[in-house]
Formats: structure tokens, sequence, C-alpha cells
């Protein structure tokens, strides 16, 4: 059962352990503005979301419908070189990918997927489609992705897109079961990307 939760958190799987076992919520609502990640970065979500108090790593955040083992969404901002995209919390066994400096658009996809398989310790990753998109009004990269745990039936797609500011990542990504909640909820994730903006 530990197992299976550890899957389907997901992205935040990772800093959960690491965090106090007190975290609250609090409820985004919609068709408002509202800065993420401690940024300028803003997005307008068209749904009622609920946003996490812990934040995973200082410069992002994560949002919720049903349960992070149902639906998220993680934003990270601003992320400079030599910084993790999640928690380092197994940095001696398993250390995480540290952004580059020299870091391309098209090179997102790779450090996201390098992160997601460290951080779950799983070889069940697949990026399902890469192209250019615009992201806050910038040239930026959007990719899909499946992933699993190793030793768990239970599969997550998700949907990212990000952009580079100077050196600095800019990224969005969603997450959810394969089953029911990725496609009900992928139209409200790509509305929310589309929204970004600096």
């Amino acid at each position: 059962m530990i197992r299976i939760l550890f899957a389907a958190v997901a992205l935040a799987v990772s800093t959960m352990a690491a965090s106090p076992a007190l975290a609250g919520w609090n409820l985004i609502e919609r068709n408002q503005p509202v800065s993420v990640a401690q940024n300028t970065l803003s997005v307008t979500p068209r749904e009622q979301w609920n946003q996490w108090t812990r934040r995973p790593i200082r410069k992002s955040e994560v949002w919720t419908r049903d349960g992070v083992s149902l639906n998220q969404i993680y934003f990270v901002a601003a992320l400079a070189p030599g910084e993790t995209l999640f928690k380092d919390v197994a940095k001696k066994d398993r250390p995480l990918p540290k952004l580059g400096g020299s870091l391309q658009l098209t090179d997102i996809p790779d450090f996201f997927e390098s992160s997601i398989r460290i951080s779950l310790n799983t070889s069940v990753f697949e990026l399902t489609g890469i192209e250019p998109a615009t992201f806050a009004g910038r040239p930026g990269v959007k990719f899909t992705f499946e992933y699993a745990v190793e030793g768990t039936a239970l599969r997550q797609r998700g949907m990212a897109a990000g952009t580079l500011v100077g050196d600095a990542l800019y990224l969005i990504a969603y997450t959810a079961p394969s089953v029911f909640y990725y496609d009900r909820d992928l139209a409200e994730a790509e509305a929310i990307i589309a929204s970004a903006a600096m």
C-alpha cells in the first residue's frame, strides 16, 4: 500500500518524505490570476484548486483538485543553475541532476525525465511527445510522458511545458493516473499553462 501511494504522489513524492507531517491547503479560486512559486510567474485557473502550503523546494509549489494521488500540477519558477527540480532527499545514494548553466529549451524534457527517474527510483519512464510551444509569451517546449514506479501497476500520464529566462527554468507539469483523471483534467491543465504570464 505504501508503494502504491508512493507512486501516485508522483512529482511531490520525494518532497513529502522530507516534509513535516503537518501541511495545510489553501483554496485557489477560479478565474483569478495568482502568482505561483513565490515569483512573478502567474496563472489563471478556470476551476478551483487546492494549493499545498508546503513547498517541495523553495521555488516551487503544488496544486491538486482531488488529492495529489489523483491529480497534481507542479510549478517551478526561476530555478537557477546548480539547483535541483525536486528536494534532493537521497543525495548520497541517488543525487538528483542539477540544472546546467548551458541548458537549452530542447534539454528541458531530458532534465525533467532524469529528475523523475531518480526521485522515484524508477526505470519506467517514457517521453511520448515533444514540440515547440509558447510559454508565458516566450519560446518554450511542451512535452508529454508516462511513468510508473517499479513494482506497482499504477501508471501516471503527464504533460509539461517550460521556458528559460536567461539561465533560469520556468516549468509547469501536470500529472494524474492514466485511468480517468488524466483525461478529465487535461483541458484545465492546458488552460492553466496557456494562461501563464510573467
